[in-house]
């Protein structure tokens, strides 16, 4: 038993690491931003880049772009939902492909990055302010660019990926379907 979870924890390798980076670098910098940064300084920001990218230290207890105001309560449960729904569909959402564990380990890292930050403040701390001289952008954080970056990767490997094959005899799924009518299917290692 202890050798097949280590074999499922393998098959998914790319999907826990990039989990664990986005998570990691996320709470580093809200952590360097919470003990470097006063609180609310959106109209006083720190410029990095004059003009473009500042540093500000907020805290949004609503969703992106500060949307849903005072329902951290409702976006954690959903939060936790979506995470174990991606855990349940994870053979329909093809995580055994490395580009998927990628998508995924950025969405699931950023969901519960921010997630971790409304249970232990009430809120998650934005600090990334971009100012495009006709927007200011809303002020964002590691782990919202991880789940964005990972909805777009998800709808670009979605809708541009090939046909499903076989990793094994590189077959469209249908045939091999077909071939196999009388065997059964490889495991996923799920």
């Amino acid at each position: 038993m202890p050798q097949r979870l280590h074999l499922r924890i393998w098959h998914y390798r790319w999907l826990f690491l990039t989990f664990g980076v986005v998570l990691g670098l996320d709470q580093v910098t809200k952590a360097w931003i919470i003990r470097s940064i006063p609180f609310n300084t959106y109209f006083d920001p720190i410029p990095v880049i004059p003009g473009y990218l500042n540093l500000v230290h907020i805290g949004n207890t609503g969703a992106a772009w500060g949307m849903l105001q005072g329902f951290g309560m409702i976006l954690g449960i959903v939060a936790m939902i979506t995470v174990a729904i991606i855990f349940l569909c994870r053979r329909m959402l093809l995580l055994h492909t490395t580009s998927m564990q990628l998508t995924f380990g950025m969405l699931i890292g950023g969901i519960v990055s921010n997630l971790t930050d409304r249970m232990i403040h009430g809120y998650v701390t934005d600090f990334i302010d971009v100012n495009l001289q006709v927007y200011r952008w809303p002020a964002f954080n590691i782990a919202d660019s991880a789940i964005f970056v990972g909805v777009v990767l998800y709808l670009w490997f979605s809708f541009a990926q090939p046909p499903k094959t076989d990793s094994c005899t590189n077959k469209p799924a249908q045939d091999q379907a077909s071939d196999n009518n009388t065997e059964s299917s490889p495991s996923d290692a799920s």
